[in-house]
């Protein structure tokens, strides 16, 4: 608990979960227990929390390099492990569901894609979800143009119905509706 309280000052004091990573496991050379001291501080479930370490520990915690706590702690980072879950409300749940009927007909999507959008998820990142997928294509041998126009175009629907709506997404709703229009003439 004593290095959860010592992650939780280092956010107080501007420190990212990635500098807080790296000065705590320089100074324990423990770098599991800092890794999980990180988490518990954000507010991540222990559950939730031991399956992310599980998921990276033999790669990154199990046999450290020296000196080599900073890049370890950006790599954690990137990897989604300290990213914090947002309760989503039935709406964004609803989109999710959406999102990812519209990666099924894709045909195909790029790993570093939906690592991308699963920790947009987790953090109720939506727009920026929304954004990368209206920005990418369906596989043209595999996929279902259209079905996955017509489902971002529900799923930006949705999205403009919360308040304050980001000016981002009717732009690319509009492209989302362009996109469908074509697919559906010969």
């Amino acid at each position: 608990m004593r290095l959860a309280l010592t992650a939780r000052h280092l956010f107080d004091t501007g420190a990212t979960p990635a500098q807080a990573y790296a000065l705590l496991a320089r100074r324990t050379r423990a770098p599991l227990r800092s890794a999980r001291a990180v988490c518990t501080a954000l507010g991540i479930p222990a559950t939730e929390t031991t399956r992310r370490l599980d998921d990276c520990h033999d790669a990154l915690l199990a046999n450290p390099r020296p000196n080599s706590e900073a890049d370890t702690g950006e790599l954690l980072e990137a990897l989604g492990v300290f990213d914090v879950p947002k309760p989503l409300t039935p709406t964004e749940l609803a989109v999710i569901d959406l999102f990812l009927t519209a990666v099924d007909a894709m045909g195909g999507i790029r790993p570093g894609h939906q690592h991308g959008l699963h920790r947009w998820f987790t953090t109720g990142n939506l727009t920026t979800a929304y954004l990368s997928l209206t920005a990418a294509h369906p596989m043209p041998r595999t996929g279902n143009p259209t079905l996955y126009w017509t489902t971002l175009i529900q799923a930006g629907e949705l999205l403009t119905t919360t308040p304050n709506p980001d000016t981002r997404l009717k732009h690319a709703l509009h492209r989302c509706r362009t996109h469908a229009t074509q697919t559906a003439s010969p």
